[in-house]
């Protein structure tokens, strides 16, 4: 698994290898903010995650998951904070990103 010393470094990393999209966390599914298009839990696999501590606040904490649509139309990532700043999602999405998350 390839490491990254910063979300920065990986997210530039990540866009060079072809993931350009940038999904953000609805409820109950990954948008694309650009186009509007959504995919559902069932549309879309977590295909690797990468860990980011703050340095100085555990608060300040956040993941990225690296995502592929199951069609392989699009790919990108989301990144999330995770702790008491999480965002609120349905069970589906939850499961979906728990087990890359814990």
């Amino acid at each position: 698994m390839q490491t990254y010393d910063t979300l920065v470094d990986a997210l530039n990393d990540l866009k060079q290898r072809g993931y350009n999209i940038d999904f953000n966390l609805a409820f109950d599914h990954v948008k694309c903010q650009e186009t509007g298009f959504c995919l559902t839990p069932s549309q879309f696999e977590i295909t690797n995650f990468y860990r980011f501590e703050g340095m100085t606040n555990p608060d300040d904490s956040s993941i990225i998951y690296v995502i592929e649509a199951k069609d392989g139309s699009m790919k990108g990532t989301l990144v999330s904070a995770y702790g008491v700043y999480s965002d609120p999602v349905n069970d589906e999405m939850l499961q979906k990103l728990k087990v890359h998350h814990n």
